[in-house]
């Protein structure tokens, strides 16, 4: 039973969800602003109706003051819980990209044409058709206000961004009216790195080296090229004391010793140097390796089946080989 009702939910949300438009920006108007009485609300309800038969039973005329005054207070309570919601603005920044099995933010701004609006709670549909947690926040008056949801990111790939949810029951808790907002955005959510990082894989031998484009890795080091005056940054040991002495007597830098690295070469992480392991494990360790040859400053490409990325350094390299291992498979 339990088990039919959650999948009756789960549709339930889905065909909702299908009739929301997909969209970055969400205005609250009267008619995508929904409200009900809370439990308390239906209390008090019935409370009112107890008073109103026991004052007609007892001919009270304060018992009759008292249910219609109570019965105003109340409607101006779910007038006021309405109008808390309606006119507001809302816009979403696209998240970047994260790693499974992370959290990323998606942050919010709200904008409020009019009066104050208080207790406003965000909360995201998550993929088992649970609430997250709520983010509270109050909107001053003709201003602005910004709130940070977190969201868990579980599987890879690019995926839609959850249908958020606007609620509030301010001032009296009687009744609780939302909104539903669907964001067109999406977010990347790359292979989660082995940890920690293995070492990078064996480099083709010069003749496989030359068919895939690259050179075999070599030992890096520095070479000696000349002098020059310190800039902020350089270590001591690169400082030529000796010869700085008579520049330092006229108030100038000391003299450094300048150095030229050789050039990176080339680095390939290959599908094939990470067999004998499942795919998402397989992932894992080459996600590991860009991140580490992306730290190292060495330029890598990467081989898939069925895509190359040619070698090269850089954010939008990096980007561009993690989403390549996301979308993998």
């Amino acid at each position: 039973m339990g088990f039919a009702m959650v999948a009756l939910r789960r549709r339930w949300q889905a065909w909702w969800q299908s009739r929301l438009p997909l969209a970055d920006t969400h205005v609250l108007t009267q008619r995508n602003v929904y409200i009900v009485p809370t439990p308390v609300g239906l209390a008090f309800c019935a409370t009112l109706g107890v008073l109103l038969l026991a004052s007609i039973n007892e001919q009270l005329s304060l018992g009759y003051a008292l249910t219609f005054a109570l019965t105003g207070a109340g409607l101006a309570s779910m007038h006021t819980t309405h109008a808390n919601l309606r006119g507001l603005q809302l816009d979403l920044k696209p998240p970047e990209g994260v790693h499974a099995g992370d959290d990323y933010p998606l942050a919010l701004r709200l904008h409020n044409p009019g009066a104050a609006r208080h207790g406003l709670a965000v909360q995201a549909q998550l993929t088992d058709g649970s609430l997250s947690q709520p983010a509270w926040v109050d909107v001053p008056a003709r201003g602005h206000a910004q709130l940070t949801l977190r969201l868990p990111a579980e599987q890879r790939g690019l995926r839609a961004l959850p249908t958020l949810q606007l609620s509030t029951r301010f001032p009296l808790g009687l009744f609780r009216a939302w909104s539903y907002w669907r964001p067109a955005s999406t977010v990347w959510v790359y292979p989660r790195a082995e940890q920690p990082p293995p070492p990078f894989p064996t480099q083709p031998e010069a003749g496989d080296a030359a068919t895939s484009g690259s050179a075999p890795a070599q030992a890096g080091g520095s070479d000696f090229a000349g002098v020059r005056a310190y800039r902020r940054g350089d270590t001591l040991r690169a400082v030529l004391w000796r010869k700085s002495v008579s520049a330092l007597e006229a108030g100038l830098p000391p003299w450094v010793r300048d150095t030229e690295a050789p050039p990176a070469h080339e680095l390939w992480l290959l599908w094939e140097a990470s067999a004998g392991r499942d795919i998402e494990a397989r992932l894992a360790r080459l996600t590991a390796w860009v991140l580490a040859a992306d730290r190292a400053g060495r330029p890598y490409g990467l081989r898939l089946p069925g895509q190359a990325l040619a070698p090269a350094l850089g954010l939008q390299h990096k980007l561009a080989c993690l989403q390549a291992l996301a979308r993998h498979g």
